[in-house]
């Protein structure tokens, strides 16, 4: 028997996947990251092994591939599992469903097989804010909102996902299953050695900022202007990525220590909304750059204003974000600096 507590990461070279996997370390677990990098860069893995000043576990398979992950999961004793592994853009998923589906809801069909197989009782699921759509009522949204039909093939796939593993713990009763919401994740390691990483033009808003800030995209169109909200742009809850890291690993710890099994599942946010004109400003105040930005017209789908109510993850999880918006933007903004020098 081993004395480490090996922690399977699927999609751990990815922006939350490979944060998470550094918190892991931080907090004394062996991580073995499941990673074939058709979304992430090879250099992310050099550079964890930076981080942690220790070579990391990493096995470049894919994880709907049952018997190369079965390989894993038979040379090492898995005390816990973080499932990541999935391909998240929106737009994406609505041109290329089959993509998402085969990918999201395949690769963890694979990985749960696997868990029952091995007996691996403790599993983390990376959830989404996008199970809740546009709330009727409310702007703030706690684990009991009611969660809307999705829109999107993602958007369902992230539903889709929490019903598979509701229904696999009420028949593996011993299981402690931890779906995780999360809002919006900005930032990067302070190291600036590991953060987002857009493959093509950025999907989300940070990543958009600092790239025009820099210099690699022309401007920033903002999505509407007239919205009913302080400054007429959208609200959205906006996270350090590292603080979302290490709710993964009180997450798991929490499974860890429970003597009996449970499927929950736990927003992830500061509960606090920033609207994106804030968000700018905010970026203007820590890089000293003006950023080149105009006003478009709104972009078909967006909420006006959504933000966590994270009072669970406190409760159940003894777990609160600590980091800053400051801390965040000026993070992500060092990390652009270190890619614009790759």
């Amino acid at each position: 028997m081993s004395d480490k507590k090996y922690i399977l990461v699927t999609g751990g070279a990815g922006f939350i996947g490979s944060h998470t996997v550094i918190s892991l370390l931080e907090k004394g677990f062996e991580p073995i990251i499941i990673d074939d990098l058709r979304n992430a860069k090879p250099f992310i893995i050099n550079n964890l092994e930076t981080i942690a000043g220790k070579p990391i576990l990493h096995y470049p398979i894919d994880c709907s591939e049952l018997n190369p992950l079965e390989k894993v999961f038979t040379e090492y004793e898995i005390s816990g599992i973080i499932h990541f592994a999935a391909y998240k853009a929106v737009d994406e998923s609505i041109r290329e469903p089959l993509k998402y589906y085969q990918n999201n809801i395949g690769s963890l069909l694979t990985v749960l097989q696997l868990a029952e197989k091995f007996k691996v009782a403790n599993i983390i699921f990376s959830s989404s804010c996008t199970v809740y759509g546009e709330p009727k009522d409310t702007v703030i949204v706690d684990e009991m909102t009611p969660i809307q039909a999705a829109t999107t093939p993602y958007g369902e796939t992230k539903i889709m996902g929490e019903k598979i593993l509701s229904d696999f713990q009420k028949a593996n009763g011993n299981l402690k299953i931890t779906a995780l919401r999360y809002f919006n994740p900005i930032g990067a390691h302070e190291s600036a050695l590991i953060g987002e990483l857009p493959l093509g033009k950025p999907a989300n808003l940070l990543p958009y900022i600092t790239q025009t800030g820099i210099g690699k995209l022309e401007k920033l169109v903002v999505f509407g202007n007239d919205y009913s909200t302080q400054d007429g742009s959208c609200i959205r809850d906006y996270i350090h990525i590292a603080d979302l890291a290490d709710a993964h690993v009180k997450a798991l710890q929490n499974a860890l220590e429970s003597k009996t099994g449970f499927m929950d599942a736990i927003n992830i946010g500061t509960g606090k909304g920033t609207s994106v004109l804030e968000l700018i400003k905010v970026f203007e105040k820590v890089s000293g750059i003006k950023l080149n930005y105009s006003i478009g017209p709104r972009r078909t789908g967006d909420v006006p204003a959504i933000y966590a109510n994270a009072e669970k993850a406190k409760t159940v999880l003894n777990w609160t974000a600590t980091r800053t918006l400051e801390d965040s933007v000026l993070s992500a903004w060092n990390w652009e600096k270190y890619n614009s020098t790759l």
